[in-house]
């Protein structure tokens, strides 16, 4: 699945490493479960901000941070359809 969709559970990608994933469960999925909703959305549009903010900074192709702040816009965006 591309960057712009959610994520394959187990696409190996620069978002999804494989270190971040163990015994099957995403660290994704484990920090959610560890907060709030409302503490939730505050870490996916902090994390979001991170990528905007440094796209252009830390690379010189702005491209992988600019899809990575789009995979938290994505989360928060199905988070919010769960509704």
């Amino acid at each position: 699945m591309s960057y712009l969709g959610m994520q394959d559970e187990y696409e190996k990608d620069n978002i999804n490493p494989d270190h971040y994933k163990s015994g099957g469960l995403q660290c994704i999925d484990a920090i959610e479960a560890s907060m709030t909703k409302e503490q939730y959305i505050g870490y996916l549009t902090g994390n979001m901000m991170k990528y905007l903010w440094r796209n252009s900074k830390k690379h010189d192709d702005p491209i992988e941070d600019l899809k990575k702040a789009q995979w938290y816009l994505n989360r928060l965006i199905n988070l919010h359809e769960q509704k």
